[in-house]
């Protein structure tokens, strides 16, 4: 990644488990072959424009704090306290080496992919850091390919993407948010995030 890139693209988390196309355990609505058909459009465009693609995909191992199944007792998307966070707790989802990991983008489009919550005792909505505060690679990357300007993408809008997004902002950069290649998980929560990533500076483009 040598190459000065002062725009950058990033896909969020476009991976089988959060969609209904793979039947994911975490699927996110309206993620039919449709939605992964314009993705994959959008960013063989970019790329043949010349742009780097930076993806980053969720990558949890087995025992991550964030899966209700390692909380005896817990159900589903019950809420916690862990630490200082109020914890969601989620179906387990892109566990390291499953194919519901798996990155849905082809491969030859994407120059680097940026692995996120890994840690497992931090959970982690952002791009760029977990909860715990730990650096995911993803600014360091940003840096040295010279960028300034990103253009943001994927799943889902009111948790992963939302927090890229505002992460990216408070890091300076500017952001171009493609709403129509994003798709939320619950419709006020989506609504929220949008309003929430405007007010901070976001672009929002279709």
């Amino acid at each position: 990644m040598s190459e000065r890139q002062p725009l950058v693209v990033i896909p969020v988390h476009i991976q089988a488990d959060f969609t209904e196309l793979h039947s994911g355990s975490l699927a996110v609505p309206g993620t039919g072959q449709d939605y992964i058909d314009s993705v994959v459009a959008a960013t063989i465009e970019y790329k043949q424009q010349g742009l780097t693609i930076v993806a980053t995909i969720d990558y949890h191992p087995p025992n991550h704090v964030s899966f209700f199944t390692n909380h005896p007792g817990a159900k589903p998307f019950e809420v916690i306290r862990v630490g200082q966070v109020d914890q969601v707790l989620w179906p387990p989802h892109c566990v390291q080496g499953t194919p519901g990991a798996r990155i849905l983008v082809p491969r030859d489009l994407i120059d680097t992919v940026i692995e996120t919550a890994s840690d497992p005792i931090f959970d982690g909505y952002s791009g760029f850091r977990d909860d715990g505060g730990r650096e995911t690679g993803l600014k360091r990357a940003l840096l040295d390919l010279g960028a300034k300007k990103l253009i943001v993408y994927g799943l889902a809008t009111d948790y992963c993407v939302r927090g890229t997004v505002l992460h990216a902002l408070e890091e300076g950069f500017e952001v171009t948010l493609r709403l129509g290649l994003c798709r939320g998980i619950a419709a006020d929560g989506t609504r929220s995030a949008v309003e929430e990533m405007t007010a901070a500076g976001a672009m929002i483009a279709d």
